[in-house]
């Protein structure tokens, strides 16, 4: 019989490598229907490590810089805040040793999307809440027709909190930013503004937001939640992870729905100032060929080539700067996602939210490591 899976009838596993040009290294992550299974390849795409952990991951996975892992963990009992919550939450995190024992656990049942461990042991992370009454009659575009009878539009909190699990800071994005001026994009519904998708710290402090359901990133000044910067949909469409180079631009994996001029939608990894300016970005040869409509993250690696996660077709691959491809590796394991989920999106997958890539350093206690 046929394998009505698209993507495993293609090639699976390390599928390209060019051995002088890639960063080398290993590779981890977490797939979404692996059950929480996370893995970590070597460069020749062996396995190389594999924990299991205690519940399907929310997102991704990280190697800490003791060398632990933190993990982005599904909530069991997450709130149930709108149909479609359970695609992206979260709020389960754990650390967990090489050998899979945890170490620590912390549980927030609004948690949404995007979270960073911070070298002080903290963790910050995003949560949904409900948007002011007054605030949520200034949300502008969305589609009417799919409002939740309860008429609630949930938005975004930015929260950390140390080894406790005590909150000692919390950002609310409705303080800063007005919904009329950032409006939803029209074939949306209007149940979450802006969705913060992604989030990340520059090396002067800022912090890097991710808008979702309104195309764009914002930096704040941590110091006095002031919005430094924003780039737009003029720039960015439904984009994820942005993160800083060293160069101080700002890195973004850039999905490409409902772009503006665009009737085609693809994606690319773009590099743009904080003033918008794009200074780099990567489509495919056949740019409809790149495409993840949903999640996504790149990385700049220590060579100068940048890692890129084609989150909802398990792709992951390297690119020079001059927008080679030098390594690729597609998940080879594929499974359905968990009911409810079903309701949303159908048949098996190799997806995963994020991957990363690490040098042989971060891993002391992987024996016989080697970046190449």
């Amino acid at each position: 019989m046929t394998d009505q899976t698209t993507i495993r009838r293609r090639r699976t596993g390390l599928t390209a490598i060019d051995p002088e040009r890639t960063a080398g290294g290993y590779t981890l992550f977490a797939p979404q229907t692996g059950g929480g299974r996370v893995d970590l390849v070597d460069i020749d795409g062996q396995s190389a490590h594999r924990w299991q952990m205690p519940v399907r991951p929310g997102r991704d996975a990280v190697i800490l810089p003791n060398g632990n892992l933190g993990y982005n963990g599904s909530h069991a009992t997450s709130a149930a805040l709108y149909p479609a919550w359970d695609l992206w939450h979260g709020g389960d995190f754990y650390e967990a040793t090489p050998e899979g024992e945890i170490v620590w656990r912390h549980e927030d049942i609004h948690h949404h999307h995007d979270a960073q461990w911070l070298p002080n042991g903290h963790l910050l992370y995003t949560v949904a809440a409900p948007l002011p009454a007054d605030k949520a009659a200034r949300v502008t575009g969305g589609d009417p027709r799919k409002d939740g009878a309860d008429g609630v539009i949930q938005s975004d909190i930015v929260r950390e909190v140390n080894r406790a699990g005590e909150v000692v800071w919390e950002w609310r994005i409705w303080d800063h930013l007005d919904p009329a001026d950032f409006p939803i994009h029209p074939n949306f519904d209007r149940r979450h503004w802006p969705m913060v998708n992604g989030l990340s710290l520059t090396s002067d402090g800022l912090m890097l937001l991710s808008l979702r359901t309104t195309s764009g990133v914002v930096a704040v000044n941590r110091a006095t939640g002031a919005v430094v910067w924003h780039v737009g949909p003029d720039v960015v469409a439904q984009q994820h992870t942005p993160v800083e180079t060293e160069g101080g631009n700002i890195l973004v994996f850039d999905n490409g729905n409902l772009r503006t001029g665009s009737t085609s939608p693809f994606s690319r990894a773009l590099e743009f100032t904080p003033a918008g300016d794009v200074v780099w970005s990567y489509t495919d040869p056949l740019p409809m060929a790149f495409f993840s409509p949903y999640m996504g993250g790149c990385q700049r690696l220590w060579n100068g080539n940048t890692f890129i996660c084609e989150s909802a077709f398990g792709r992951l691959f390297e690119v020079t700067p001059a927008g080679e491809v030098v390594w690729e590796y597609v998940i080879p394991e594929f499974a359905p996602y968990p009911e409810p989920l079903t309701r949303f999106i159908t048949g098996e997958h190799n997806s995963c939210f994020r991957a990363h890539r690490y040098r042989a350093e971060a891993l002391p206690w992987l024996r016989g490591g080697r970046d190449g």
